[in-house]
């Protein structure tokens, strides 16, 4: 008998035992399956395939976009560009065609401002939905000398987040539980603008990936989705098999975030936190990344260090301490209790 699972994605310690024996046999597959790592990595001779999957399970409002814009990150924390992207639309019993045309509406519109071509996938109504489900795949490329995986931190690089956390989250939370946020005191104007974080500051971190890329010394980048900061974290020191140290006061929460989470209780350092990208880079390049961030309109801030130390040590004042973990997101632990 197993263990009974609960909703959210697989614990990463799970996930490593499924993955320990999957090894692939092709040699063009340069970074296969492994906890930590963004996308897969398909050498064709002087480019790079990087292929990404990714569903969309808690939004119900403007999933397609959302669908569109997870998936692309991915391809660009791998040091790519986003090309092409295929859809398995599920919906549940009792949908309509407008619902559905919505949802193809919203791809489009995310596809077309990121240059993404939509080139197939799959739709239907299934049984025993709660709520639609959007699968994506996204396909990108990236010339075969400039690809990175998140195996690729090193020793002594700088660890720099691109602007406080958790954008994703926050938004998700505010336009899928506003009446329970504003029982317990938020502001109205606070929860439309953390609603509004889906496109203010925006959940898509492919500008901030282009500006790292362009600034060099890069040698990995993360994106911090499920499970949060925290995780992200964890699952760099995992891939590169190094240690990180983070100084916990130079990770800004923003102040919307620091509202919804303190009504419903939760950490925001274990709240899906896209928008918010994870750079690891050699600390001769990190003024020239910091000035490029900022020139592009983000708040960058240098987090931590990638050490010798084994796990992510967490530096609060004086205190030296192991950085907490999360079995499972924050938004999933909410929506469960909801659904009680």
């Amino acid at each position: 008998m197993g263990v009974p699972l609960r909703p959210g994605k697989l614990p990463n310690s799970l996930l490593k035992q499924m993955l320990a024996d999957l090894r692939p046999d092709d040699p063009r597959v340069l970074v296969g399956p492994g906890v930590g790592e963004d996308a897969a990595h398909i050498s064709f001779g002087g480019s790079t395939l990087i292929a990404k999957s990714d569903p969309v399970t808690f939004a119900t409002d403007l999933i397609g976009w959302y669908a569109v814009n997870v998936n692309a990150n991915d391809v660009a924390a791998s040091g790519g560009t986003p090309r092409w992207f295929l859809a398995t639309v599920l919906l549940p019993e009792g949908a309509d065609s407008a619902g559905a045309a919505a949802i193809f509406d919203q791809m489009r519109e995310a596809a077309g401002e990121l240059g993404v071509e939509l080139i197939g996938g799959h739709t239907e109504v299934t049984l025993g939905l709660p709520r639609p489900i959007v699968c994506g795949a996204m396909l990108g490329e990236a010339p075969a000398s400039k690809a990175i995986s998140t195996s690729g931190a090193c020793v002594g690089d700088s660890v720099v987040l691109t602007r406080g956390i958790a954008v994703e989250g926050t938004s998700i939370l505010a336009r899928e539980l506003p009446d329970r946020l504003k029982a317990g005191g938020v502001e109205q104007h606070v929860i439309d603008r953390a609603a509004g974080y889906l496109f203010d500051p925006g959940i898509s971190v492919v500008a901030a990936a282009r500006a790292a890329m362009e600034s060099g010394g890069v040698t990995a980048m993360h994106d911090p989705t499920e499970g949060g900061l925290a995780t992200a974290l964890w699952e760099v020191a995992e891939a590169c098999s190094h240690g990180l140290e983070i100084d916990s006061s130079a990770v800004k929460v923003l102040a919307e975030t620091a509202a919804v989470c303190r009504v419903l209780d939760i950490d925001p350092w274990g709240l899906i936190a896209s928008g918010s990208l994870l750079i690891m880079v050699k600390p001769e390049t990190e003024l020239d990344l910091l000035k490029r961030l900022a020139d592009a309109g983000f708040d960058p801030a240098v987090i931590g260090r990638v050490s010798t130390e084994e796990g992510v040590n967490l530096r609060d004042g004086p205190r030296v301490v192991p950085l907490r973990t999360f079995a499972r997101d924050e938004i999933a632990r909410v929506f469960e209790s909801i659904s009680a």
